[in-house]
């Protein structure tokens, strides 16, 4: 079997990253631009930088939205390592058709007719007890759940099944009991998955433009909705400088895990 021409495959990869991170690198560039303008450059300067730290309503949306994806990322994890664990280890029992199609209909049903059923259901809930008042946090963050849930189901699952069992079956022999097994010996084994699963929801939910849509109300504006609002009347440098930052953040926590799990391995 003969191997790739070098010179074709650094072509190949110069022109994928380059597609990948070139928008994005012009991007944090335009954020320093003094113009206000998105085409031209007319210099370096770190206004935009200071109008981003004095726009208090896009502020807000991104700390609205880190606090619900950091609560929609925990709850889904919690519930889906649970739903993923039942897949992985209790085999098929009655009714396991519907709980797995339950479980899987977040992953193909469309976002549009998941927020709207979601805003159905809470509205009848608010008219029959009255609560909740309106949307708000708790319901985008039970929508961002419902969506995130199911992800974080799969990967659990796939991981759990991965597993050497004789670890578990022995701790069963030694008389330890299923949920003390699963504490000590099968949640550390899975631990990078778990870790995995939240970052997947923890991004999920920050993106999530449709279902926050449907489920937000008057002072609940997430990011996604600030932002979109804003380009629909013209893109301004905020918003680069916001994206800047946010890409910073997470350059610098992908290096520091590359460095801990390096660390590790030597």
């Amino acid at each position: 079997m003969t191997r790739p021409d070098p010179v074709l495959r650094a072509i190949v990869l110069t022109l994928g990253y380059g597609f990948l991170y070139v928008p994005i690198l012009c991007l944090m560039a335009f954020s320093f631009n003094d113009s206000a303008m998105m085409t031209s450059w007319t210099g370096f300067s770190l206004k935009w930088y200071v109008e981003l730290f004095n726009d208090q309503a896009l502020l807000g949306a991104a700390r609205l939205s880190l606090l619900i994806a950091a609560l929609t990322a925990t709850a889904a994890v919690i519930i889906g390592t649970w739903a993923g664990y039942v897949l992985a280890r209790m085999g098929r029992f009655r009714g396991f058709a519907l709980y797995i199609g339950m479980l899987s209909a977040p992953l193909v049903m469309p976002e549009v007719v998941l927020g709207i059923s979601l805003l159905l259901m809470f509205v009848e809930i608010s008219e029959l007890f009255g609560w909740p008042a309106g949307n708000g946090i708790f319901t985008i963050w039970v929508g961002h759940v419902t969506l995130c849930m199911a992800y974080v189901a799969v990967i659990i699952q796939s991981r759990i099944r991965d597993l050497d069992r004789s670890l578990e079956e022995a701790a069963l022999d030694l008389g330890a009991t299923p949920l003390k097994v699963f504490f000590v010996i099968t949640l550390p084994m899975i631990i990078p998955a778990l870790l995995a699963a939240w970052l997947l929801a923890f991004t999920l939910s920050l993106d999530d433009v449709v279902i926050a849509s449907f489920l937000s109300g008057p002072g609940y504006t997430t990011l996604p909705l600030e932002v979109f609002s804003r380009v629909r009347l013209g893109l301004k440098p905020e918003i680069n400088a916001l994206a800047t930052l946010f890409m910073l953040a997470v350059g610098i926590a992908v290096v520091v895990a590359n460095r801990m799990q390096w660390r590790k391995k030597t």
